[in-house]
């Protein structure tokens, strides 16, 4: 036996309708919403408050239940959305299947109904509703209308970046320790040059915006929160990293880092390194240097302070050993004083010198 009263079985009654109020007392995603034909535009007679609720039809990407999938649908007041009254001819159930871009010929009129009661949408006037970042128009292959995140994004790039400058300097033997000179860098430019319709955008209502472009030889993924933090994978591989505010990584395992190039950072501030927190036996901090290259370390302004609290301090040089000092030289020994010479000791004083001890033996 065939239940012959199920939805569908005599058609739909559809209707076309603009959303007026999304605050769900259920927390379902339900839509209120004035339905052409079935409501009037006067709000006096029909208030917001009283339109029925619309329930949502999401995609088959989004599970509609335990909160898995994305939830709620992402509809605002002003939206023109077309769908079904799954009550039939009550009309007082209507499911929502989808929106309806356009061209919006006027702003919001709050005091009719069909429009967005709060007034916020649509937010320009005889303008598509597709992104700006879709659309990307053009008069004589210069941008006409170009998204206010793209303007900030160019006209905030960080330019003239210093990296470390080694300066020469000679040797206390007379040879020369050449210099390794620093230079600047810029952050690379915005690879932005869309072509319509192959640059899919998904941006949120406080700005918050998600980039997938397929233009032909402009391929990128751009992410970015409202405040600027973001990241770019431009048309070819390189990522682009931009944080607006401070940055926390937090590893409960092993991190490997392999850089196949140079590296450079440059820091305002201060830079700290702790190793073996935890006091673990042989977490060492190791650093090697391959063949032909140095380790330069400068200090424009101030003191080099390496201080062991406990164990030795070990200083193994497998050729010469040069000490320069520019001023005062202070060796301080609590124990024993051990200098061994396989070749000649020469010692040149420019002024007197001085020995002082209980006993002092010339080869005993």
């Amino acid at each position: 036996m065939i239940d012959k009263n199920f939805l569908g079985r005599n058609g739909f009654i559809w209707f076309t309708g603009v959303v007026e109020d999304r605050q769900d007392p259920q927390y379902t995603g339900r839509l209120r919403v004035r339905c052409i034909g079935f409501h009037t535009a006067d709000k006096a007679k029909l208030p917001t408050a009283d339109l029925p609720w619309a329930s949502v039809i999401l995609p088959t990407t989004s599970a509609g239940i335990s909160g898995l999938g994305q939830s709620p649908s992402f509809m605002v007041e002003g939206t023109w959305v077309m769908g079904y009254f799954r009550d039939g001819e009550n009309c007082q159930e209507p499911v929502i299947l989808g929106t309806l871009p356009g061209r919006p010929a006027e702003l919001a009129a709050t005091s009719k109904g069909f429009y967005d009661p709060n007034g916020v949408y649509p937010k320009y006037k005889d303008e598509v509703d597709t992104n700006r970042l879709a659309v990307n128009l053009k008069e004589e292959g210069e941008e006409t209308n170009p998204h206010l995140s793209l303007t900030l994004r160019r006209s905030t790039r960080e330019l003239g970046i210093a990296t470390a400058d080694f300066n020469p300097t000679t040797a206390a033997d007379g040879s020369i320790i050449e210099a390794s000179d620093g230079d600047t860098w810029d952050q690379p430019s915005i690879p932005y040059n869309t072509t319509y319709p192959y640059n899919h955008v998904f941006e949120s209502e406080s700005g918050h915006i998600r980039e997938y472009d397929d233009t032909n030889g402009n391929e990128r993924i751009h992410e970015r929160h409202r405040t600027g933090t973001s990241y770019e994978i431009g048309p070819s591989g390189t990522r682009t990293d931009i944080i607006k505010g401070d940055h926390y990584t937090v590893l409960t395992e092993d991190n490997k880092v392999s850089i196949g190039g140079d590296s450079d950072i440059s820091i305002d501030g201060r830079h700290r390194v702790y190793i073996n927190k935890s006091n673990t036996l042989n977490n060492h901090y190791d650093i090697q240097i391959g063949t032909g290259a140095n380790i330069n370390i400068q200090v424009d302004s101030g003191d080099v302070n390496i201080v062991t609290v406990q164990g030795k301090m070990n200083l193994n040089s497998g050729g010469d050993f040069n000490l320069k000092v520019g001023g005062t030289m202070t060796v301080d020994v609590a124990g024993d004083f051990n200098t061994n010479v396989n070749g000649t000791n020469t010692e040149n004083t420019s002024g007197a010198k001085t020995i002082r001890g209980s006993t002092i033996d010339l080869n005993p």
